[in-house]
């Protein structure tokens, strides 16, 4: 029996946006294979540290060799995944990994969880609230994480955990390869997920699968508690929209609610499933 190639998308996008929650709908289908941010994008960015140019191995192997190379990590640490015929690997460092994927990969899709980046805050907010006996590894000192003002901008800072996807994101959405990309937003995905999944199902080209949103199941109890952020990754078994008031100050708030750049399609050929965002706090 011939064996079948398997196929390769990427989930990436915001923290806090509905990527955990996608992959665990995705895991229903027993053809597909999906879950929490993997170690490949940290894998394969490594390994092209260590043979760019100017380093002791740059000399050493030739472009179809790196290549190679990149491709072996993705074959190597799905290999006990034989048995599945899509795979969804997650890191949101595939954002600002376009041209590498698409070179890779033609015929991958990328998909993008997105919300409203004020949100995202003050879910990240409430997950530092919950945890009160953890100082957490999202803040370097005592210094970034004494004040919700302090965590929230240190959060927003171009090269943390909103701050980096939002600016790699970003990069895609107006690059050349945005025809690639499905952009998802959280509450649009959480209110009717019965209508954004034949959406995504269409976008990369495959068969519907009946998906069950009131059973859903995931968790990584480990890797929050290396973290020191229990709960970050434990998604609730009925999908549904819920509606809160914000705990972050209103200027803070305001600060990050018109950031949500994918609202506006001009100059992108990325495919975008939102709707307008609610006002407020």
């Amino acid at each position: 029996m011939a064996v079948v190639a398997q196929k390769y998308h990427f989930i990436t996008g915001l923290p806090r946006s509905g990527s955990t929650l996608l992959s665990a709908l995705l895991l229903q289908n027993p053809r597909f294979h999906a879950g929490m941010t993997s170690p490949v994008g940290i894998l394969v960015n490594n390994l092209i540290t260590h043979f760019g140019a100017g380093t002791e191995l740059g000399s050493m192997l030739s472009q179809p060799q790196r290549q190679r190379l990149v491709r072996g990590v993705f074959d190597a640490y799905y290999a006990d995944k034989s048995d599945k015929q899509v795979i969804f690997d997650t890191n949101r460092s595939w954002s600002a990994s376009m041209p590498l994927l698409a070179e890779q990969f033609p015929e991958a899709k990328v998909i993008a969880c997105v919300r409203n980046v004020a949100w995202v805050m003050d879910s990240l907010e409430r997950r530092f609230r919950a945890n009160p006996y953890e100082i957490t590894r999202l803040f370097g000192d005592g210094v970034e994480r004494n004040t919700v003002y302090s965590r929230v901008e240190t959060l927003g800072q171009r090269n943390r955990l909103v701050g980096y996807p939002w600016t790699a994101l970003k990069e895609a959405f107006y690059g050349e390869y945005a025809s690639r990309l499905l952009i998802i937003d959280y509450d649009l995905l959480a209110q009717a997920p019965q209508k954004v999944m034949p959406l995504l199902y269409s976008f990369i080209d495959e068969p519907l699968f009946d998906h069950d949103f009131e059973a859903v199941s995931y968790e990584a109890a480990q890797f929050d508690a290396a973290l020191g952020v229990h709960g970050l990754h434990t998604v609730r078994s009925k999908v549904e929209l819920q509606k809160r008031r914000t705990v972050l100050p209103p200027d803070l708030f305001a600060q990050f609610n018109e950031l949500a750049f994918w609202q506006n399609q001009d100059g992108s050929a990325a495919s975008v499933i939102t709707i307008k965002p609610t006002t407020g706090c």
